[in-house]
């Protein structure tokens, strides 16, 4: 086992103002009620505004976890072993900066190692780290591989996201089982076809249709 420590800048976005009180917060979800046009001093609503707040507070976590310090213990004892890791079917939970409604789908994540690993749980908590912020599925795909590569350096890391946006299935346009897929390939994935194209076959036919970033 080797745990490194890579220089890397943090993964979380400092805010550029001071973060609201639990009461304000609140304060701010009771007048979000009056504007929809409800009394939130009504029995169904009274609690409201603490039920979504500490529902924020969950969907929102990742703003308090670095991705980059999830990926810092990693292991040399592999045998050599050098093909291709995938952990496919991650389910993903995150919400669209521009509307605040859901995103839901999944992740498939891989890289080719360069004589270390980590453990694929981790893969799975920077997929989390990540979902769980404001974000468009575009950065969302690319902040997931960028921060494997940097922190890892493989020979290649591939992240393919499919995924509906509730922005789009539930109000606008109004087109529900309509998913949007977006891949990041780096390295390997990116320069060589065959290695590509095995990536694809291992996710499934669901991703035949990805052909790059």
């Amino acid at each position: 086992m080797n745990i490194v420590t890579p220089n890397h800048p943090q993964a979380t976005p400092a805010a550029s103002e001071p973060r609201p009180s639990r009461t304000e917060a609140e304060a701010a979800i009771r007048t979000l009620l009056r504007w929809a046009g409800d009394d939130p001093n009504r029995e169904g609503l009274v609690d409201t505004p603490a039920r979504v707040a500490r529902a924020y507070e969950e969907f929102f976590e990742g703003y308090t976890v670095d991705p980059v310090n999830l990926l810092e213990r990693t292991f040399e004892e592999t045998d050599g072993y050098d093909e291709i890791v995938l952990l496919r079917d991650i389910r993903l939970e995150s919400h669209c900066e521009h509307h605040m409604v859901p995103i839901i789908g999944r992740a498939h994540v891989a890289y080719l190692p360069h004589r270390r690993v980590v453990g694929i749980s981790k893969l799975a908590r920077v997929v989390e780290a990540y979902a769980k912020r404001l974000q468009i599925q575009e950065k969302l795909t690319a902040q997931i591989a960028n921060t494997i590569q940097d922190v890892l350096q493989p020979k290649g890391v591939a992240v393919v996201i499919e995924a509906a946006h509730q922005c789009m299935t539930t109000r606008g346009v109004h087109k529900p089982g309509v998913t949007m897929v977006t891949s990041r390939m780096l390295g390997a994935f990116r320069d060589d076809a065959t290695t590509r194209r095995e990536l694809l076959a291992m996710i499934g036919s669901r991703g035949t249709a990805v052909t790059g970033d």
